[in-house]
């Protein structure tokens, strides 16, 4: 009885107070608010870029600079910008212009092979962090996952002088030479290697999760009919650890696909001939005296649809990978 007195004199009265009255009475509605809220929020902040794309991969090269985006509606200018024309060829020319197949090309060979080396080194440190017991097994996983935030123009200077090949390698703190590196730059080498570096930590965490909660029993039976350690990894350990090695995998080839800052620097020619990445491809649009906004912005909804098709494929396998990643016995 008391209650309900309670509920409508929070009903009647007004302003902030009773508001906050209701909304601890009935909590419910103001968290399906914020949810929706941050749905909105999320979708407009990582669907406009795109939609912004779009509107400007076909809008004739002519009208690119004619005028505002916004229409205007009985003197009223509407926020959401709108196409000024259309002109779908924009999608066949970026290939006519360049060989922006071969961009494409290049930057999915790297981030499978890096994908593949990734997922070699980081499954056998992954099955040592997770299955065995040694000194200084967490100081070594806290330094491991210390090395991934580091920032990339960190390394990108003593890399791209040991990428010239121009200079020995120094002993450190010595000024005595050890060798000399062949050259490296605007080969897959020069990519492939800090590629596998910087997102080799994210992928060793994660095996050790999973590896970590294989019982012991199946590894001893694959030992005890004659396997080793090695051998049990690959055929017992990572096939009941597949949801952990696709998400290691996927996210690996996410990130190496749409790398920028490496690839940009560690390919000094633009040429697809010379593994020059999709970013390559999209500034070859861009001259010293033009630049086709409408291609670059096609090639950039080109490019980015492998990822796309991937992330749709996968998401389940990769929210399932980053979220449970348990096994039980």
């Amino acid at each position: 009885m008391a209650t309900t007195t309670g509920n409508t004199d929070a009903s009647d009265e007004g302003g902030i107070s009773g508001w906050a009255k209701r909304v601890i009475a009935n909590p419910e509605g103001l968290y399906r608010s914020l949810f929706y809220a941050a749905m909105v929020f999320f979708l407009v902040t990582t669907l406009f870029p795109f939609y912004w794309l779009a509107v400007l991969a076909v809008t004739p090269e002519g009208n690119l600079l004619a005028g505002s985006f916004l229409p205007q509606l009985g003197g009223f200018t509407i926020p959401l910008p709108t196409p000024k024309g259309f002109n779908p060829e924009a999608f066949i020319t970026v290939f006519e212009q360049v060989p922006f197949h071969l961009y494409m090309l290049n930057s999915f060979a790297l981030a499978v092979t890096t994908t593949i080396i990734v997922l070699i080194v980081a499954s056998l440190a992954g099955y040592v962090f997770g299955r065995l017991r040694f000194p200084g097994r967490a100081l070594l996983m806290l330094g491991i996952l210390a090395i991934s935030y580091f920032p990339p123009a960190a390394f990108v200077i003593p890399l791209f002088k040991a990428f010239a090949g121009n200079e020995p390698l120094l002993l450190p703190f010595t000024q005595i030479p050890l060798f000399t590196p062949p050259r490296l730059l605007n080969t897959p080498g020069s990519m492939i290697l800090p590629f596998s570096a910087l997102f080799m930590p994210l992928s060793i965490f994660i095996l050790t999760t999973f590896y970590g909660q294989i019982p012991d029993g199946l590894e001893d039976a694959a030992r005890v009919e004659g396997t080793t350690r090695l051998g049990a990894l690959f055929r017992v350990i990572m096939p009941l650890s597949a949801p952990g090695v696709a998400t290691a995998s996927v996210l690996t080839f996410i990130a190496v696909y749409n790398e920028y800052f490496f690839s940009s620097i560690m390919a000094t020619s633009p040429e697809a001939a010379k593994w020059s990445p999709i970013v390559g491809g999209i500034l070859s649009y861009q001259t010293q005296y033009t630049t086709q906004y409408n291609l670059m912005a096609a090639a950039s909804i080109v490019g980015v649809l492998p990822v796309v098709i991937l992330v749709v494929v996968a998401q389940e396998r990769i929210v399932s990978g980053l979220t449970s990643g348990a096994l039980k016995e």
